[in-house]
């Protein structure tokens, strides 16, 4: 008997062949990148140690990938991020190799980090690599100054609660290797 594929074969396969075929206008997609950045910007403005450690990348260029889509970023001398200029050559280049974005939303459920092919220098790697454990957006304190501490509190336990149940319920039905029916045990 043959093995059931995943529901989401198919809408995999649609979003990938959508994703090749449909491509956004040009502004379209600067200006996504631009509002991107606003935000990273608006993140790494409340962790003062990230704005050091990107002041002594200054100008250095890493570009990100996934898929069809591509983004490059220079560190700022003010410690904070903008869009590469045209032509710039990226010292570092991270590249998103799994190109499901459902397989994507299930691995940051599950609490895991992308796996990511790296090219380029060591050093900025793992400059990128601590930015990406240590800085967290901190949304209850952005949600407060629009609706006080105590609404944006209760929001934040709200959503921190219905999240560990989605990772968890994630976590239920995803096999780990060397746990249930590997045959690595």
């Amino acid at each position: 008997m043959a093995t059931p594929s995943s529901p989401f074969a198919f809408l995999n396969d649609l979003v990938s062949r959508i994703g090749t075929r449909l491509q956004p206008p040009p502004w379209a997609v600067h200006e996504i990148q631009h509002r991107a950045v606003l935000f990273l910007n608006h993140v790494l403005q409340q962790e003062p140690e990230a704005q050091q450690r990107l002041v002594r990348q200054k100008g250095r260029v890493v570009q990100f990938e996934w898929s069809f889509v591509t983004m490059r970023l220079i560190a700022t001398p003010a410690g904070l991020l903008d869009l590469a200029p045209e032509g710039a050559v990226p010292e570092l280049t991270l590249t998103v190799t799994d190109t499901s974005p459902f397989d994507l939303a299930r691995a940051t459920l599950r609490g895991d980090k992308p796996a990511v092919r790296i090219v380029g220098d060591v050093q900025l790697a793992a400059e990128v690599n601590w930015l990406v454990d240590h800085v967290r957006w901190d949304v209850e304190d952005d949600l407060a100054r629009v609706i006080g501490d105590v609404p944006a509190h209760t929001l934040g336990n709200a959503a921190r609660r219905v999240v560990g149940a989605l990772r968890q319920f994630v976590g239920d039905r995803v096999p780990r290797p060397g746990i249930g029916g590997t045959g690595a045990e």
